[in-house]
């Protein structure tokens, strides 16, 4: 049998300080934890190489937090561990997210010796006032300085992250964000909406009149959604536009239900039917992996059941949508009730047939959420009203 794929990512929880709307797992400023953290991510990556057996690993991922604040050297060191343990494609794709403050030519260049080959840059606005109102520590010149440098040292594959909705944000100044991107040229743009999250310094000013409202949101990613398209960049994702070939083929495996492995705090796996979930901070991990003590905060097995509402899920959140036929056949179970609704998304202009699959519009992905959750309902009230034997077990008492 052919070796199956499979993509590790790498959490790196380390940034020099914390935005006002991160609600990630990240620790500002804790270097001092920093040397012992990165001795657990080898350990770990030694302990699990076992379970990558009979798989090639085509993407790899470091994320945070903010992995160049981290160490270039300390990241080399890692993807090094990777390529002796497992199975790396030589062309695989292998990103690190990077900050503009923590960019410099000698890291581009020791990450590019190491083997990386691409970068996605939290560019987040091309405002400096609004940049400095969020607590990012760069403005847009460095965003230009740090594109610059990562061409000169021989990243081609540069992707940049925006953020629209922000306080303060109109359309022009959207507009001129996205302008000032596509001057750059990177090959791949993420637009994400601001998500005011409990617990981050902005959820103080949720009710601030200064926030978008949900109605400004929906005109500032349509209007991205139409300018990169005129500007050659394709929506494969709600949130991710790229230029032909360039799509992020690591995020493609979480929206596709391919294989991947996760190390570090807060990390996940999805693996031979099952999801593990690495303990959500640093020093719990650091701890965990020293004493061989419990180091995940959830492991369960997915029910196919769940696994077809993950397909839902997953899938109606990229371009490519949902197969009828691929869903009937991995899951076992009609398609009909989900066609039904996507048809009367179609008479709404939420929803297209493309071939013989099926997926959202740009006006639906602004929607998504509720639609998904309608599609869901739909598949729960056959499961439980047809008898749909979704679990092996319930199979079995079909059979008995």
């Amino acid at each position: 049998m052919a070796d199956r794929t499979l993509g590790i990512y790498i959490h790196i929880p380390f940034c020099a300080s914390r935005c006002a709307y991160c609600d990630f797992c990240s620790t500002a400023d804790r270097r001092d934890l920093i040397p012992a953290y990165q001795q657990a991510l080898i350990q770990h990556l030694r302990e699990a190489a076992p379970l990558a057996e009979g798989y090639l690993v085509d993407t790899v991922y470091f994320g945070g937090g903010t992995p160049t604040w981290y160490g270039a050297e300390r990241l080399a060191e890692l993807f090094g561990e990777i390529k002796e343990r497992y199975k790396v494609l030589t062309d695989g794709e292998v990103t690190f997210e990077a900050n503009p403050d923590s960019v410099t030519e000698k890291g581009l260049k020791a990450l590019r010796k190491a083997g990386f080959n691409r970068i996605s840059l939290g560019a987040q606005s091309a405002n400096d006032g609004i940049l400095r109102e969020l607590g990012r520590r760069h403005d847009w010149a460095q965003v230009v300085s740090a594109v610059d440098l990562a061409w000169k040292t021989g990243f081609e594959n540069i992707s940049l992250d925006l953020i629209y909705g922000l306080p303060g944000q109109s359309r022009e100044d959207w507009a001129d964000t996205l302008r000032k991107a596509m001057e750059l040229q990177p090959k791949h743009i993420s637009c994400y909406g601001l998500k005011v999250e409990e617990g981050t310094p902005l959820w103080s000013r949720r009710e601030d009149p200064d926030l978008p409202d949900e109605d400004t949101q929906a005109d500032l990613y349509l209007y991205a959604v139409d300018t990169l398209a005129a500007a050659g960049y394709v929506q494969y994702e709600i949130s991710n536009f790229a230029k032909s070939g360039c799509a992020s083929r690591h995020n493609l495996k979480y929206w596709m239900g391919e294989e991947y492995l996760g190390f570090g705090a807060s990390a996940a796996s999805w693996l031979g039917g099952k999801r593990f979930t690495v303990l959500p901070d640093a020093e719990g991990y650091i701890a965990a992996i020293g004493s061989g003590g419990e180091l995940m905060s959830e492991l369960e097995e997915i029910s196919l059941y769940e696994q077809a509402s993950e397909y839902v899920m997953l899938r109606m959140r990229t371009a490519r949508g949902m197969d009828p036929k691929e869903y009937e056949t991995r899951y076992q179970n009609s398609f009909e009730p989900l066609e039904k609704l996507m048809e009367s998304y179609v008479r709404l202009g939420l929803a297209q047939r493309v071939g013989d699959r099926w997926r959202f519009t740009p006006r639906g992905f602004l929607l998504s959420n509720r639609l998904i959750g309608e599609l869901l309902d739909a598949q729960a009230e056959q499961k439980y009203h047809m008898g749909i034997p979704w679990r092996k077990e319930d199979y079995y008492d079909t059979l008995f």
